[in-house]
């Protein structure tokens, strides 16, 4: 059985985690690049998985220019459901979580949603995403519909 600090430690640590993905949201909305970055650990990644292809961009450079790029013609607006958090060690963790996209360019349309897979690791910056896997599972996000 755990004692209370552990208890208490891994609460914590729970909460710290469950923010990553609500900070990332937040950063998004407000166009915040260097916001989102600082949210992976310096050799982050962010994979995109969609029903025709698979891109992963690693590193804190290569996710501020991914993020520059994708994130500026379409305005996304994400809405995170059902933030799923195990922790696998002190310093480690693993979650799901559940996304539908709006464009705000778009007067709010729905253009996909998703699920996030994420690694967790503790830095001596607190809670980061070691890696983080978005899988399509909308086809407005893989180019099969019309984006007009």
């Amino acid at each position: 059985m755990k004692n209370n600090d552990e208890m208490l430690t891994e609460l914590l640590d729970r909460e710290a985690i469950r923010e990553l993905p609500v900070r990332y949201c937040d950063c998004v909305w407000r166009n915040d690049m260097a916001g989102i970055v600082k949210l992976f650990a310096e050799d982050g990644s962010f994979t995109v998985k969609g029903h025709k292809r698979t891109v992963t961009q690693k590193g804190r450079a290569e996710l501020k220019k991914m993020y520059e790029g994708a994130l500026s013609n379409v305005n996304p607006r994400p809405y995170i459901h059902n933030h799923v958090v195990d922790l696998t060690g002190p310093k480690s963790g693993v979650g799901r979580c559940y996304v539908e996209l709006r464009s705000f360019s778009r007067n709010m349309d729905w253009i996909g949603s998703g699920y996030y897979e994420d690694e967790y690791v503790k830095t001596s910056d607190g809670w980061k995403f070691g890696s983080r896997t978005f899988t399509s599972v909308g086809p407005a996000l893989d180019g099969n519909a019309d984006r007009n």
